[in-house]
């Protein structure tokens, strides 16, 4: 009996030694398409004259790094043709520049030369208001026993406002964001919270509001419902759109690029839960 019970334990562990063997599909791979992270961002308190575009392709989905684009002409200009060159730090795909000079209001053109196309993209820079007030409730959440962080802001009852959020915590594995209008909040005070059960005396909040345009509202509106509502959602989901974004392929259009150009003030502010 003794032996029988030291086979079964062996053709157990033989059985499921086998059953963690990584299968690879064979995946249809579509050609590399440019990807521009071009998000210049004008922190309250800071001169603004350092930005970096970062240039990347789309690769295989088993691939463990991102493909960098090394070689291309970068560049921005405003409405008095002044060009803020972004020059790469050799290798890495990161294209800097020391400076740039931001205005709020004014109107910017991205310039991309790669591979023999041209992309360009126009965008203006948006203000964005300050934080006026934090706030800590120890009984948030929609329990009543969660630690929850309000910011509160002052919309410009004047126009039409667009922000974006971001909240940063060690809780969470990736930022927070959120797409925000003040379509029925105009110039009110409005907030944003945050609450969860992890929230413990301590633990760090970097909160930034970017002010933003319309267009990139919608823009990353769709972006963040597919990612929320991606994996988990249900067969009978709708499937995700191909969410394009303001910049255009001036020699190929059908080429166009991944990304986005935008520009904008931010506040930023850290609170430490007490």
């Amino acid at each position: 009996m003794k032996n029988i019970r030291y086979i079964i334990l062996i053709m157990a562990a033989v059985f499921f030694t086998a059953c963690e063997e990584v299968v690879d599909v064979d995946l249809d791979t579509s050609n590399p398409r440019l990807v521009i992270d071009a998000s210049i961002n004008w922190i309250k308190g800071t001169a603004g004259n350092e930005q970096t575009i970062r240039l990347t392709t789309t690769g295989s989905y088993y691939e463990n790094t991102v493909p960098v684009v090394s070689g291309a002409t970068v560049f921005v200009t405003n409405s008095a043709n002044t060009v803020f060159n972004f020059i790469e730090t050799p290798g890495t795909g990161q294209y800097l520049c020391t400076n740039f000079e931001p205005v709020i209001g004014e109107t910017y053109t991205l310039t991309v030369q790669h591979d023999g196309e041209t992309f360009t993209a126009a965008e203006t820079l948006y203000p964005t208001p300050d934080v006026e007030n934090i706030t800590q409730q120890n009984d948030g959440g929609f329990t009543g026993d969660e630690i929850e962080v309000k910011y509160y802001y002052k919309d410009n009852g004047d126009e039409d406002n667009f922000y974006l959020v971001r909240i940063d915590t060690d809780i969470y594995p990736f930022p927070r964001y959120g797409a925000r209008s003040d379509e029925f909040q105009q110039g009110n005070l409005q907030s944003v919270s945050i609450s969860d059960e992890d929230l413990e005396a301590g633990k760090l909040l970097n909160f930034k509001l970017y002010g933003i345009s319309e267009r990139y509202y919608n823009y990353m509106s769709i972006i963040i419902s597919m990612v929320e509502g991606g994996a988990g959602s249900g067969p009978f989901q709708t499937p995700p759109v191909n969410a394009r974004g303001n910049i255009v392929n001036q020699t190929n259009e059908g080429n166009f690029a991944l990304g986005y150009f935008r520009l904008g003030e931010v506040t930023a502010v850290e609170y430490t839960i007490q």
